[in-house]
């Protein structure tokens, strides 16, 4: 997909995936976004700025400048996209930013081994799956650009469902997440990218609890055929906590049939506690990231190889498992 020329106010320029975004403002005529920005800019530096300096704190000036540059932005259409619907700017200041305090404060999230995930280029991260919410995979998105020295951003492949939910399609686009499929995960890892995948699927998060951290299984390897051909190497990774956020110790099945869903959840708290049973435990999460598992020291035709694929992918199983195990029995509390 080429590069828009023109572009109208409020629409996003779409960019190659290989260009790195730049965030500079192009210089344009005074409109409503800047007038806007400039009357609440100059509202909070008079009469506003003693009550801001109390209610926020010193070096508000600065914050409240970049928010209202962010904000003009977003008006006038001034940044940009990725093939994929990647908005960089945006996961950056708001996405990530609204699932912060879940990480650092909720879920207090212990991060283990980040130095195995590489500095550059492509790499496909597999990790386990669990939670009846899948905040497994956003947590892990976070905790990967806050500690990674590199700051990368993980891109998630994600399931149908994701892509058929109102408001859910979107925001999923923009924080750079794509459909599952062999496709797009190769041609994000051949651009250098960093790939997350969750090989169990709706199978992991939607387990009972009678069978947490027992790992699903794998399918039929298709990560491992896309880490081939790329010829990138396998992270795996194990995360213990999110298990527990929310129970499931039963299913609406019927219900789930009629609504199109994978299942619908019974737990501890939910549905008895109306919308308070949607509010997930307050676990203690570890999420430790595995040495790479190398690709390429196979040949290019070794993707088609069903047996090979196979044993690969059982290999990537197996050191998620035995990691889960041995953290399991390392943690002192589910909650603390």
């Amino acid at each position: 997909m080429s590069a828009a020329a023109e572009n109208a106010p409020g629409e996003a320029k779409v960019i190659p995936i290989e260009s790195a975004p730049s965030w500079s403002e192009p210089e344009r005529p005074a409109g409503l976004a800047d007038r806007l920005a400039g009357a609440v800019g100059g509202a909070l530096a008079g009469p506003l700025g003693p009550a801001a300096t109390r209610l926020f704190g010193k070096g508000w000036e600065g914050r409240a400048a970049d928010g209202l540059s962010f904000l003009r932005r977003r008006i006038t259409g001034d940044y940009e996209v990725d093939e994929f619907g990647f908005d960089r700017e945006l996961t950056e200041e708001v996405l990530l930013g609204m699932l912060r305090p879940l990480a650092e404060k909720y879920f207090r999230v212990e991060v283990r081994g980040i130095e195995n995930i590489p500095a550059e280029g492509g790499a496909l991260l597999v990790a386990n799956h669990s939670g009846t919410i899948p905040l497994d995979a956003l947590m892990t998105q976070v905790v990967i650009h806050d500690h990674h020295p590199a700051r990368r951003y993980l891109r998630m492949l994600a399931a149908d469902l994701v892509f058929v939910l109102p408001g859910v399609n979107e925001l999923a686009r923009k924080a750079g997440h794509t459909l599952a499929c062999n496709e797009d995960a190769q041609a994000l890892l051949e651009r250098g990218e960093l790939v997350g995948v969750w090989p169990e699927g709706f199978k992991g998060i939607g387990k009972p609890f009678s069978e947490r951290y027992k790992l699903q299984r794998f399918g039929r390897g298709g990560f491992v055929s896309s880490a081939l051909r790329a010829r990138v190497p396998i992270v795996p990774c194990a995360i213990v906590g999110a298990e527990e956020t929310y129970p499931m110790i039963g299913n609406f099945k019927t219900l789930a049939r009629l609504l199109g869903l994978p299942y619908v959840p019974i737990t501890p708290t939910f549905p008895w506690l109306g919308p308070l049973g949607a509010v997930p435990l307050p676990t203690k999460w570890i999420i430790q990231f595995g040495e790479p598992i190398a690709t390429d020291r196979h040949p290019a035709e070794a993707a088609d190889d069903p047996m090979l694929v196979f044993d690969l992918a059982d290999e990537v199983r197996e050191t998620i498992q035995h990691t889960l195990y041995k953290l399991l029995v390392q943690r002192r509390s589910v909650f603390f």
